[in-house]
């Protein structure tokens, strides 16, 4: 399988000519499109939504992931080896969090060039084709890159912050749930609000967080929007006050 995660939403041809290419090049396997509403121009938080939202996809999965804003400078080109997954993208911070989540991991420099490169659409012109060919058992000439010298891996392993607002105005955040305690408050433009096991056990219009499907403390408005309420935005801070057991 190949999993497609962007942040090219589904406005243009981008996503299509993705599917195209992998389907000429390697028709045996599905493709999923993951998410292509990752944060725009956001590696970092987007690398802490990746790593939560792929624990769906099943093991020896393919994904291609592109959230590229210095796409055709300097930037290297990486394969990444991960929970049980191979990860192809920029080393910009997108794939540093999964990197590091697992000490197993793996990675490298893709070395290997196509024929024709724009120098704009990497996900369709070098990612892609590059997905193909390991599916296709073909070779695909890599140099290993070391853990600790990928961009950000000296930054948070946590991201306290929004790192995802969908449709309905919900906001993910980069603290999984499991680290706080029931009791704690979660802080933010200037509102406190306490812990909820789902949107019905609040009255309409309150804000509160709460466990997402993806294991991620989210915050919400029952049938509301909190990012519009709150003013939240990517990268809005959020603290945790008393009762927070944050693992180390």
């Amino acid at each position: 399988m190949f999993a497609l995660f962007t942040d090219f939403g589904w406005a243009g041809p981008y996503v299509g000519q993705m599917h195209a290419v992998l389907s000429a090049q390697c028709s045996n396997r599905p493709i999923v499109d993951l998410q292509h509403d990752a944060p725009a121009f956001e590696p970092r938080a987007a690398g802490h939504l990746l790593a939560a939202v792929v624990k769906s996809l099943p093991a020896e999965c393919i994904v291609i992931a592109v959230v590229d804003p210095g796409v055709g400078s300097q930037r290297q080109a990486i394969l990444l080896e991960a929970g049980g997954r191979t990860y192809l993208g920029p080393d910009n911070g997108l794939l540093t969090a999964l990197a590091l989540r697992d000490p197993r991991a793996r990675a490298a420099v893709i070395e290997w060039q196509p024929t024709a490169l724009s120098a704009s659409f990497h996900g369709r012109d070098l990612f892609a084709p590059a997905a193909a060919r390991l599916a296709n058992g073909k070779s695909l000439p890599c140099r290993p890159l070391p853990l600790h010298d990928l961009v950000g891996a000296d930054g948070p392993e946590r991201l306290a912050e929004v790192i995802y607002i969908d449709g309905y105005g919900n906001c993910w955040t980069g603290l999984p749930a499991e680290d706080l305690a029931p009791d704690c408050r979660i802080l933010c433009a200037n509102s406190s609000f306490a812990r909820a096991c789902t949107f019905s056990d609040v009255e309409i219009g309150q804000p509160f967080w709460y466990e997402n499907s993806a294991g991620l403390v989210e915050i919400a408005v029952n049938q509301g929007s909190a990012a519009a309420a709150l003013g939240l935005t990517i990268g809005s801070a959020i603290e945790v006050r008393p009762g927070e057991r944050l693992s180390q």
